[in-house]
């Protein structure tokens, strides 16, 4: 099944979907020119399948498409973009 990634701006967050169940969510909050990325969360059913990967590459590819610098202050976020470094240019 392939998941749904979606960005709540009025949670802040982002959000994969797998059907209907939400999986996993990274949450942030945006300040004038940056978003902090502060926590990322993968229900223990889900875990184990790529899906925060999956989740951080789109959350990180939008904010770049929105013209924002992150901040990432979530453990995940910063060593994703230390093993990815086509995103480091991103970091505030």
């Amino acid at each position: 099944m392939a998941a749904r990634l979606v960005q709540n701006v009025e949670q802040e967050q982002f959000e994969l979907y797998v059907g209907d169940d939400l999986a996993a969510f990274a949450d942030y909050v945006d300040m004038t020119e940056t978003r902090n990325f502060s926590h990322t969360v993968t229900y223990p059913r889900f875990q184990d399948q790529g899906l925060a990967t999956e989740l951080i590459r789109y959350a990180l590819d939008v904010t770049r498409r929105q013209g924002l610098k992150i901040v990432p202050s979530c453990s995940f976020v910063a060593e994703f973009i230390e093993g990815h470094g086509e995103y480091r240019d991103l970091v505030a």
